[in-house]
C-alpha cells in the first residue's frame, strides 16, 4: 500500500512542451531535452513499494520519472500533461488515450486511473466504480488486448493471467524480427519491422490462445506500435536497440534463456522529444501503413477451434479485413465510433454495454477533438 503522490510539477524553469496540470493544450514545443539533468524532480527513481506498474512501458517510464504520480495512480489531467511534455504527443491524441484509460479502466468521477492492476479503493470515489471494480490498465480487452508486443495474452495457458509483466522472450522475438528487416548488428524498430512483428504475434496468438480475440479496437494496438518509431527515438535519431532496451526495461543477459532480464523502464540519457506534435491524423496514417504492410483478420478463436472473422456496420472492416481503400480520416472516425458507442464488443460472444454516465464522459472529452475531422458524432 502506498499513498498517492501527484506528479512532480512542471515549472517555468523546466516547462518542456508547456503543458500544465489543467488538461489543456500545451505549446507543442518539441526538440526538448527530457528530463533536463538539472530537473531533479523528474529524475529516474525505481517504483516505490506498493506502486502500480502495468502493460504499457511508456506509462511505466512516465511514472518512474514523476511525470505522472510515481505510485502509478494517475489522473486524466496528469496523463494529458505528461504525454505532451515528454513525447510531444498532440493534444488531441493525448486526450484520446487519457479518455480511453480513465473511462474503461478507471473512474470518471475522480478521473483517476491505475496504470497497473486493480486499485479501486484509491481510484473510486466511494470504493466502487460504475462498472464495479476498476481494474486499471491490466484489465483485459478494454484497453489492453491480445497479441501485444511484449506482454503475454491474458488467457494464454502458460501466462496464468499475467498480461502486464515484461516478457523477455517476446522482446527477443521482436528484436529478432526487426533485425531481419533492417540489420542484425544494428536493428531498427521501424515501420517495416513492426508491421511484420504485429502479424507474427497475431499468428502466434491464434495458434496458442484458445480464447484469442482481435476485435476492431485492436487498431489501437497498431497505434501503440507506431509510438516505438514515432515517439521513442530521440529527435533526429533512429529507433535503435539501446533506445528500446531503456524504454522497455530490457537488460541483455548471457544467463537468461531469452537473452534478456528486466529492470524498471526509463527515458534514455540525453534524450530529446520529437520536433512536431504527433496527432490523431498522424497516427491514423501510420496505423494504415502498418496494417496494410502485413494484413491480418479481425475476429477470434471459437470453441470448436475455428477462427471467426468479423465486420463493422460501416463496411470499413468486411470479412475480417480492413478495406483497402480506407482513408486516414475514415480510420480516425472508425476509432471514434468504436470507443464512443454504448455497446462495445470485448469478445466474440460478449458486448460491453457502457453506462450512460461513462458514455457521456467519453463523448464529452472526444467530441471536441474529433469534430474538426468531420466525424459523425454521438450526441445522444
Amino acid at each position: 500500500n502506498v499513498n498517492r503522490r501527484t506528479a512532480a510539477p512542471i515549472t517555468s524553469q523546466f516547462p518542456y512542451s508547456g503543458a500544465k496540470s489543467n488538461g489543456l493544450p500545451g505549446l507543442g514545443k518539441g526538440n526538448v531535452l527530457v528530463p533536463d539533468p538539472a530537473d531533479t524532480a523528474h529524475a529516474f527513481q525505481p517504483p516505490p513499494p506498493g506502486a502500480m506498474r502495468g502493460p504499457c512501458p511508456g506509462m511505466n517510464a512516465l511514472a518512474n520519472h514523476g511525470f505522472i504520480s510515481r505510485d502509478g495512480i494517475t489522473t486524466f489531467d496528469e496523463l494529458v500533461q505528461a504525454q505532451q511534455n515528454v513525447w510531444n504527443t498532440g493534444y488531441d491524441l493525448a486526450v484520446l488515450l487519457a479518455t480511453l484509460g480513465v473511462a474503461l479502466d478507471g473512474d470518471i468521477l475522480t478521473e483517476k486511473l491505475s496504470i497497473g492492476g486493480d486499485a479501486t479503493p484509491k481510484t473510486a470515489l466511494l470504493g466502487l466504480g460504475l462498472l464495479g471494480k476498476e481494474g486499471g490498465l491490466d484489465t483485459h480487452n478494454t484497453f489492453e488486448a491480445d497479441a501485444s508486443l511484449t506482454r503475454s495474452d491474458f488467457f494464454l495457458p502458460s501466462s496464468n493471467g499475467d498480461n502486464h509483466s515484461f516478457n523477455s522472450t517476446l522482446f527477443a522475438m521482436m528484436t529478432s524480427t526487426v533485425s531481419s528487416t533492417s540489420s542484425p548488428s544494428a536493428p531498427l524498430y521501424d515501420l517495416k519491422g513492426l508491421s511484420l512483428y504485429r502479424a507474427q504475434r497475431w499468428s502466434q496468438s491464434v495458434a496458442e490462445n484458445p480464447n484469442f480475440y482481435f476485435g476492431p479496437k485492436a487498431l489501437l494496438l497498431y497505434g501503440a506500435a507506431t509510438f516505438l518509431y514515432e515517439l521513442y527515438p530521440t529527435n533526429g535519431g533512429l529507433p535503435d536497440k539501446s533506445t528500446f532496451e531503456s524504454f522497455f526495461g530490457a537488460v541483455p543477459s548471457s544467463t537468461s534463456p531469452s537473452g534478456y532480464t528486466s529492470q524498471p523502464e526509463r527515458i534514455p540519457p540525453s534524450w530529446f522529444s520529437r520536433s512536431t506534435p504527433y496527432t490523431i491524423p498522424d497516427v491514423a496514417i501510420q496505423i494504415l501503413e502498418m496494417y496494410t504492410g502485413n494484413p491480418v483478420l479481425f475476429g477470434g478463436n471459437t470453441a470448436n477451434g475455428s477462427f471467426d472473422a468479423i465486420f463493422t456496420d460501416d463496411g470499413l472492416i468486411s470479412d475480417g479485413r480492413l478495406s483497402a481503400d480506407v482513408t486516414g480520416t475514415q480510420l480516425a472516425c472508425l476509432i471514434y465510433q468504436l470507443v464512443a458507442t454504448d455497446e462495445t464488443p470485448d469478445s466474440l460472444s460478449n458486448i460491453l454495454k457502457l453506462p450512460i454516465e461513462i458514455l457521456n464522459f467519453i463523448t464529452g472529452k472526444l467530441n471536441p477533438i474529433f469534430e474538426p475531422l468531420g466525424c459523425p458524432l454521438n450526441t445522444d
